[in-house]
């Protein structure tokens, strides 16, 4: 399986999903060798080996950023140096080659356009069959928009060259099928999915002291957890919330996460003039990310384009109305999340409103949501990915 991070090296979901899935492969009997592109201590992980595809002299490489940006490399000898991605792409395959031959493997699973070039590589050394998981495209990153055109044209590669291609959701295919010319027999939806049972609960004092304060004065909170990016449609979030505090003064809008829009969002926040009930948070794990579940009251998501969207079904788990735009995946399995559409600012407005001002209405989002999701299991995910290998995998499980 070839993925490009693990938590708690991971800069997003993709790494959250990628965990949780392995494990309940592991538990299913999978036996699984995970491929990172850097050097990190993964002894917490006991149920799959994991490998880094590294060049031999280098005692470390991280990566320098988010998904487009540089890895850092230090030799034996304490030197550092920084490769671009498009450069890193041609160390991983290369340390590929010996990757995909020192074992016997019946399957090669590859996610998304950053370890695709990878795949190929592996597909082209063993002849093993290649299953290439879409969590996102670049049609989604860019917005809706054609975005990079040379990870598009990864994208469209591996896909075309994979024996067979999961979407993560529904909206994933059609995008995959309408925006890739991708024929639909050759893509199964897959849906993510999540464990209650391995979410650590909230306990002890709250981190988010100023915001416990402020709702004990009768302010009610609204989060939004993720990469700060055009993807996400938070423009439009910060727009609606306007309205929303025009209505209801005592609200305040926290995001959690960082990326390359939130400057402009605080600028924007400032010109509508609702600087002062507005929160950067920043990139936040562990106890801090938990708390922030604790002190609010609605969860919205309203993204553009949304393959997936595990960060709802968290909020669920954790206590929290949700409202997700239609535009995303997880609303394919979460029927209790309320749902706009990411463009229409004056009902995202409505609707944020509607659940502030009515308790009785909050309170049964909540029950309802935690009730979805209690039900769900990473298990059934490993059922249909396991089927799926039978199908596919030469050397397939007995």
């Amino acid at each position: 399986m070839l993925g490009w991070e693990l938590p708690p090296y991971n800069s997003g979901g993709l790494g959250v999903a990628c965990f949780n899935m392995c494990k309940a492969l592991a538990s299913r009997g999978a036996d699984i060798n995970f491929i990172v592109p850097y050097t990190a201590d993964h002894s917490h992980i006991d149920f799959m080996k994991v490998t880094s595809a590294v060049p031999a002299d280098s005692t470390q490489v991280m990566s320098a950023g988010m998904a487009y940006e540089s890895f850092k490399f230090t030799d034996k000898d304490g030197k550092t140096e920084y490769v671009s991605l498009a450069d890193y792409h041609k160390v991983y395959e290369k340390a590929i080659d010996n990757i995909a031959t020192a074992e016997e493997y019946d399957v090669i699973h590859a996610h998304d356009w950053l370890t695709i070039r990878a795949g190929i590589r592996a597909k082209q050394i063993t002849g093993l069959p290649l299953i290439v998981q879409i969590h996102a495209t670049e049609y989604d990153r860019s917005g809706g928009k054609s975005g990079n055109s040379l990870v598009s044209e990864i994208e469209y590669l591996g896909m075309m060259l994979a024996d067979k291609i999961i979407a993560v959701s529904e909206l994933t295919k059609d995008v995959i099928i309408e925006q890739y010319n991708i024929p639909a027999d050759k893509i199964d939806v897959i849906h993510n999915s999540f464990d209650v049972d391995i979410y650590d609960s909230v306990v002890g004092e709250n981190s988010f002291k100023y915001l416990k304060v402020m709702r004990e004065s009768g302010y009610k909170v609204v989060m939004n957890v993720g990469r700060i990016t055009v993807q996400k449609g938070l423009y439009n979030l910060v727009q609606a919330m306007k309205l929303v505090i025009d209505a209801r003064p005592k609200t305040i809008l926290l995001f959690v996460g960082s990326g390359e829009q939130e400057l402009e969002l605080l600028e924007l926040a400032a010109e509508l003039g609702i600087g002062t009930n507005v929160i950067f948070a920043g990139f936040q794990r562990g106890k801090i990310w938990r708390d922030m579940f604790e002190v609010s009251d609605i969860f919205v998501m309203p993204s553009i384009s949304e393959p997936f969207g595990l960060t709802a079904l968290e909020a669920a788990a954790y206590g929290v109305a949700t409202l997700v735009s239609r535009q995303s995946g997880v609303a394919e399995v979460l029927r209790s999340a309320l749902k706009i559409d990411y463009w229409d600012i004056n009902e995202i407005a409505n609707q944020i409103t509607t659940v502030l001002n009515n308790q009785a209405l909050q309170d049964q989002l909540i029950l309802d949501g935690y009730s979805e999701v209690s039900r769900m299991s990473w298990d059934h995910t490993a059922q249909k990915l396991l089927s799926l290998y039978d199908r596919h995998a030469i050397g397939a499980r007995t």
